[in-house]
């Protein structure tokens, strides 16, 4: 007799946390474990007792923290019971070899709790391709500690082999894995790098800045998408490129990454170049900030890090004070923005505030590099017609020859012209007049059926 199938729960886990506060670490304002809670509870797990810090002008070699904050972490694991342990620092195999044997718990690290998170948020089969690439980049000086139990004893008789033998294999499948996804991710990143340069007659904006800064709020209240936006960190891993219409008409595309983080593993931000790549090398870069949280001039100074870090990032032109609802000093907003060089933009993503000015200084960028083109169409070609209201900017509209052809000043950008010009006609004869230029359009004959 068959048993009736039971549902089974996701386990409930619970961490204690704890870690080393370095000097060249910036100050949390919700307490030297507040973001590692955040990440935790990001992962669906339970923060118990009060955590575990200590300052130290360096850390020790085998255990990261000194003896005594190992013994007192001891204490908390056997009073609250967790089923791990989270330390807010990079650890190396032997420090969580030490801290595991220390503590009788298991031991995660911060890249590690952060690659747990990506591994959550993963949708697409490229951010899965580099989450595993990166998971394994991390794992790969950590197996030895996994096959303890199969650790020959060195000069005993008899017990040279097995584990040796394992772990090499395992060594040399994850290596033969890694090559695999190098490979497989290549032929991704090329397929997206055309996709990227098929956009390249488009006027395009990459939103930057720090996890959970509303940059995907922006996006779905700019473009009127539906992504995914959640009070999250890491809420966006894939880069989303939507259409955004001006109020003039003109379209520019507009693309969301994920976010930065303090302390990002370095192994995690070389997995996922290609995907910051992509917005990194937009035609507009904009710096988007959580003016309301307390820790925001640190949030900043690690978005600027990473673009540095990033050889083919460019300063972003603009900041985005985001989320200027809920800031009640006017002050602070200011004391943000007195070190940045470029245009600073007061808005929220949520209430709609502000927005009118970012389209307007977009406009303003669109403008500085188009040209007002004087353009005649017949009025029966309405494909051209509708394409030259989207590419452009319509200033001035009327009909000649009795409704026979359709004149338009239009300002658009060169590329855009040229685009139009290749579709409607081979080679578009112009002249200058006045800064103006001057030339007829006239649709392309219609291709034959057995072409």
């Amino acid at each position: 007799m068959s048993r009736a199938p039971e549902t089974t729960e996701r386990p409930h886990e619970t961490v204690l946390v704890c870690g080393v506060l370095l000097p060249e670490f910036p100050l949390e304002s919700g307490g030297p474990l507040s973001e590692a809670r955040a990440l935790a509870a990001a992962c669906e797990a339970e923060v118990v007792g009060e955590g575990v810090i200590q300052k130290r002008d360096r850390p020790v070699p085998a255990t990261l923290m000194g003896r005594g904050k190992v013994e007192e972490v001891a204490e908390q694991v056997d009073l609250h019971d967790p089923s791990a342990v989270v330390v807010d620092n990079d650890l190396t195999p032997a420090q969580v070899r030490n801290l595991e044997k220390a503590w009788k718990r298991r031991v995660i690290d911060r890249s590690e709790l952060i690659l747990d998170i990506f591994a959550r948020r993963a949708k697409t089969r490229q951010a899965r391709l580099q989450v595993e690439l990166a998971q394994l980049e991390y794992l790969a000086p950590r197996l030895r500690r996994m096959w303890t139990h199969l650790e020959r004893t060195e000069g005993a008789i008899g017990t040279r082999g097995p584990g040796e033998t394992q772990l090499e294999t395992d060594r040399r499948l994850l290596r033969k894995r890694v090559t695999d996804l190098q490979r497989e991710l290549s032929v991704i990143e090329g397929r997206k790098r055309r996709e990227v340069a098929s956009r390249s007659e488009g006027f395009t904006i990459g939103l930057v800045g720090y996890t959970n800064a509303g940059k995907s709020t922006l996006l779905n209240t700019l473009t009127g998408s539906d992504e995914f936006a959640a009070d999250m960190p890491f809420a966006t891993l894939d880069t989303r490129t939507r259409r955004w219409v001006l109020g003039d008409g003109r379209l520019v595309l507009l693309s969301d990454t994920v976010g930065f983080l303090q302390r990002l593993p370095h192994h995690l931000v070389a997995s996922f170049h290609a995907t910051l790549e992509e917005a990194l090398s937009a035609d507009m870069l904009l710096h988007v900030v959580d003016a309301s949280h307390p820790d925001a001039p640190q949030q900043m100074a690690a978005v600027v890090q990473v673009l540095e870090e990033l050889a083919a990032a460019a300063p972003a032109q603009a900041l985005v004070l985001n989320k200027v609802d809920q800031v009640g000093d006017p002050i602070a907003l200011h004391l943000l923005a007195q070190d940045f060089d470029g245009e600073v933009l007061l808005l929220s993503a949520r209430t709609g505030q502000g927005l009118d000015r970012l389209e307007s200084l977009v406009a303003g960028h669109l403008d500085a590099r188009s040209e007002e083109v004087l353009l005649r169409v017949p009025a029966a070609d309405g494909r051209t017609l509708s394409q030259l209201r989207a590419c452009g900017a319509l200033l001035e509209e009327e009909w000649l020859d009795e409704g026979q052809q359709y004149q338009l000043l239009v300002r658009l950008d060169p590329a855009l012209r040229g685009r139009v010009a290749r579709e409607a006609l081979p080679g578009l004869v112009a002249s200058r007049d006045g800064g103006r230029t001057y030339g007829d359009l006239v649709p392309k004959p219609p291709r034959p059926e057995w072409a």
